[in-house]
């Protein structure tokens, strides 16, 4: 045993355990029972109606959705494009048929969801909802999934090449110099990321027409920020780093992403962190360029820059420090005989 198993070897064995459960955790507790809590849903409806309305869709058991009032169609519909709401219900001056407007390409998920909820509230008032999609996702993607996976390659590669730049047959500890090289490494590594990325949703399978360049430069930005990440944390941590770059960016900023289902569905712990995360960014980011013109990106590509950013920071800093703390004190003189 001793032979064939090293104490070194077990540990690994033991944290990629840990990983295996907490992947199995994470994304079975997320996905497990999504229920709709505060969805934003934007409301337009005669003035003598409109504060019974808001007041009892806001006072559903579990707070499935959050209204906000404005005073008509266009700018409930402005409100969808923008990304500041998820669903819109037009409340019909005369008869009893209302309209509910939804943009399914930000993802199905939640607005399907606030359909559910407003048909259900609309037939105990004994008035029918017709759901007008105003922008659904391209015929190749028709789940809206394909931003989340395709920045799911992102990520995965990102990290996975400063694991190669590790861990490459006679790669050496990061000093410095080498940190700087690594980090530099990443960005052509990253263009081309983002240029076979942009080339596979778009030209090769149809599922994200257009905004080509603007899907490379973003696909750049995330395949950079992981890869900084990870070669920070294996700069700090070692063999301990690349685990703690997946559980930062698989188990945790994959299922909280919203790329599956949005934070409006998801338990607390993973509504609280997913856009806080480069997946939950990076999606967000991807979604709203090719479907909604770049709105509701500007927090999201913060979030990306500062991620990239406090890579670069942590792996240059380790690296100097170690390289401080390695170099050889000057020996001192012996004190003359007597």
């Amino acid at each position: 045993m001793r032979d064939a198993i090293t104490t070194r070897a077990v540990l690994v064995m033991l944290g990629v355990l840990l990983l295996q459960l907490g992947f199995a955790l994470s994304y079975m507790g997320a996905f497990h029972a999504p229920k709709p809590h505060r969805i934003p849903l934007t409301l337009v409806a005669p003035q003598v109606m409109e504060a019974d309305l808001v007041a009892r869709l806001n006072s559903l058991p579990g707070e499935p959705v959050h209204v906000t009032a404005v005073e008509n169609r266009e700018q409930a519909r402005a409100r969808l494009m923008e990304r500041k709401t998820d669903a819109a219900l037009i409340v019909a001056v005369t008869g009893r048929a209302d309209t509910l407007l939804v943009a399914s390409a930000g993802g199905p998920s939640a607005a399907d969801a606030a359909a559910k909820v407003v048909a259900t509230v609309e037939r105990t008032q004994n008035r029918t909802v017709t759901v007008r999609d105003i922008r659904p996702p391209a015929e190749g993607d028709t789940r809206g999934l394909s931003s989340f996976y395709l920045v799911l390659s992102w990520t995965i590669g990102g990290y996975l090449a400063a694991s190669a730049l590790n861990m490459a047959a006679g790669s050496k500890r990061p000093t410095l110099r080498r940190s700087i090289v690594r980090l530099a490494a990443m960005l052509p590594y990253g263009f081309l990321s983002g240029i076979g990325g942009a080339i596979i949703v778009g030209p090769v399978l149809d599922c994200l027409p257009g905004s080509f360049w603007e899907l490379v430069g973003i696909g750049t930005l995330v395949v950079f920020a992981s890869g900084a990440v990870g070669v920070a944390l294996q700069s700090v941590a070692g063999t301990v780093g690349l685990g703690l770059t997946i559980l930062i960016f698989t188990i945790l900023g994959n299922p909280s992403s919203g790329g599956v289902y949005p934070s409006s569905l998801l338990p607390p712990f993973w509504a609280a962190i997913g856009q806080a995360l480069p997946p939950g960014a990076g999606t967000t980011v991807v979604r709203n360029t090719v479907y909604f013109d770049g709105n509701n990106t500007t927090g999201a590509l913060w979030i990306l820059g500062a991620w990239a950013f406090g890579g670069i920071v942590v792996a240059l800093l380790a690296a100097g420090l170690r390289g401080r703390q390695a170099r050889p004190r000057p020996a001192t003189p012996a004190a003359p005989a007597v």
